[in-house]
This record gives structure tokens, sequence and C-alpha cells, in this order.
């Protein structure tokens, strides 16, 4: 056989050879999860490129803690006051166009506090804004627009008050998880709040362990178990009609023995005019830390409520906070049905601060509350 056609048949080999190897690389890569875009020298080397490295990362992160990875806080404020801004933007705006008119009468001040009594905002609230914006307004002596806004502004996030502190309390106390008791009545979203503060946590890096200690409602604790499993957070609990204590009880042990950071509590919707009810959920928190150091008690306690019940919602938070001590509250269901106002009522009735607040139905439709984004939101 001639020698160029021998080199030729060489040659060939060499080449298929080379290609199988590329392939069954490439085949390997993705196997891995590490791209379909990669060139056959990073086949060969092994070398990735960063974004293939992001990529693989994520999803190894996502693989350790379940299926989903949740939005960070921060995107999440962004799309909120988005949102707030839409669903509210009636309140802001009747009183930006009262404010600026040319005559600010008698009936036109009585107009403003309508408006904000309608809101929800409450009788001693209005009243001591519009009296601070009376004056403010006399001695400017304006009807710019703009000075208007900046006016109403101030006086809105003063009266929401950015001094409260707004944090969850989250730090480990001694070798102790930070326990979050999460209350609420029936029908004001508490079991799904509860999944979706884990998932907040979570987006932080937190370790969260879940206690579902509403035992009383059917599939109350399946449903809790299900937002967990969605982002590989654990849950305890037990057979239907059991101890709730007993339950919380297990949770902030099995925390504790895991090194857990966060130990996360939902309880029965309880119907709030029953003493035994709320004399049974005192019991709960009180059980709650006896597995903790001495001197160490419940870090939070989270009141859900349902935004648009209104003046309604603020009976309620004063039974649960007589009851247990509420230290925070998360409102829900602030879409466009809701009046922004509560948000101010129940802090000046409770002296508690919003901490977190829910536009949605969906999984990361809860973020961190702040005054000046609130009230911004407002005014867009």
């Amino acid at each position: 056989m001639d020698q160029p056609i021998i080199l030729l048949i060489v040659a060939a080999i060499v080449f298929i050879l080379v290609v199988a190897l590329g392939i069954s690389l490439r085949v390997n890569a993705r196997k891995k999860g590490l791209g379909h875009d990669r060139g056959i020298d990073a086949d060969v080397t092994g070398e990735l490129k960063i974004d293939e490295i992001s990529v693989a990362v994520e999803k190894e992160k996502a693989e350790a803690r379940g299926s989903e990875v949740p939005t960070a806080p921060g995107n999440r404020l962004v799309r909120l006051r988005e949102r707030l801004a839409k669903s509210n933007s009636g309140l802001g705006r009747g009183l930006l166009n009262l404010l600026s008119r040319d005559n600010l009468d008698e009936s036109t001040w009585e107009e403003i506090e309508d408006t904000l009594i309608l809101a929800d905002v409450g009788v001693d609230p209005t009243t001591e804004l519009v009296d601070k914006l009376r004056d403010r307004v006399k001695v400017l002596g304006t009807r710019d627009p703009e000075d208007v806004r900046g006016l109403l502004r101030e006086e809105l996030i003063n009266l929401v008050d950015p001094t409260m502190d707004r944090d969850l309390a989250t730090s480990h106390v001694s070798g102790d998880p930070a326990v979050i008791l999460v209350v609420g009545v029936n029908g004001s979203g508490k079991t799904t709040t509860v999944g979706k503060i884990a998932r907040v946590l979570v987006a932080e890096d937190k370790t969260v362990l879940l206690g579902a200690a509403d035992t009383f409602r059917a599939a109350a604790a399946e449903q809790l178990a299900t937002w967990g499993s969605r982002v590989g957070v654990e849950t305890v609990r037990r057979e239907e009609g059991a101890d709730p204590a007993s339950v919380a009880y297990s949770a902030v042990e099995e925390g504790k023995d895991a090194g857990t950071d966060i130990v996360l509590i939902d309880t029965a919707g309880r119907l709030q005019n029953k003493i035994g009810l709320m004399d049974e959920l005192g019991k709960v928190k009180r059980v709650a830390t006896r597995p903790l150091g001495e001197g160490h008690e419940i870090d939070e306690v989270l009141l859900v409520l349902d935004a648009t019940t209104g003046q309604n919602g603020m009976q309620q938070a004063k039974v649960f906070a007589e009851a247990v001590n509420i230290t925070g509250i998360v409102l829900t269901k602030l879409d466009g049905t809701a009046k922004g106002g509560i948000v101010i009522a129940v802090q000046r009735e409770l002296g508690v601060p919003v901490k977190l607040i829910g536009l949605g139905e969906g999984a990361d439709d809860l973020a961190p509350f702040t005054a000046e984004g609130f009230v911004d939101a407002l005014l867009d």
C-alpha cells in the first residue's frame, strides 16, 4: 500500500478518535449540569467559564436546600413597592389633590380628614397629621405640588415612625436558635405566611426549622411541610389533634440539637373571643422556651393580620397582644382592596412595628417593611 494512503488512513482514525473524545466529554459535562456552550478546549482541559461556574454553584445550592431558590429580599422590595404604588395610589393622590387647591378652607380640611379616616388611618393619627399639615402649609404659604408633596411625605413618614426597629430577631443566643412564634386568626393567611417567611430567611442564607403547632386545622401541617420542602426546610409535625405545646417544644429542641439558626413555629388560628384558646396560645409560648438556655425567651412573636379587615383587625391585634406580647406585625393582602392606613393605625395602637408586608399570592410576595418605601409608594 502506498505511503500517502497509509498516512491518510491514520489521520482519519486520529480525527475520529478526537471527535469521539470531545463528544464523550461534552455529554458528561451536560450530565453534571455544567452548561451547554463549552468549547472543545474547555472539554479537553476541564476549564470552565465564569458564568458556567456560577450556574453550577447555584444549581448545587438549589439542590441542597430544595427545588426552588427564593428571591433575595432586596429584589422583593423593588417589586413590592411598584405593586403598592399601583394598589394604594388613590390615598396619596387624593391627599395631594386636596392640598394643592388654591383655597384650603375648612371644608377642604374636612375632606382631607375623611380621606385619611376612610383609608383606616384612625381618628387620632388623622387629627395629628391634619393639625401638623395645617400649621406647615399656613407658615409656608405654598400650593406648589412639589412643595406640598414634600410636606405630606415628611409628615406621613413621621406618622409611620421610621425609628421603630423592623428587623426580625434572628440571632443565636448562647448556642440556642432564635425562636419565632407566628400567631393570627384563621383566614389571615397565617400558615402561608410562615412558609413565605421561611423563604425570606433562606434567601438570607439562614438555616430554618419549621414547627407545625397548628394541630387542629385539617391539613395545616401538610400545607406547612409543602412550603418548607420547596426550599429544603424540614418541618416538625405530629398527628392531627396532638398537643400544640408539645410540637413547639419538640421543634425548639430539635432545632437546638441540630444547630439551626431559626425555629419558626406556626400556631392554630385562634378565635380571639375564646379565652380558653388564648390561654392555650400562652401555654405554647411558655413551653417552647423550656429547651432554651436560662433567661432566653421567645425572640419574636409575629401577628399576621389581613389588611383588608381594616379596623376589625385592630380588635384582633389587641387581644393577641394581651395574650402573647406581640413584637411585630405581618400585614398580608395589602393589595388593591386594602386601605394602607391600617399600617399607621395598628402601630399606633399596639406600639409595635409592622415588620413584613405581603401584596399577593406569589411565593415571594412578602418583603421587609420600611416607612420611607411605604410612603413613597403611596405618593408615587
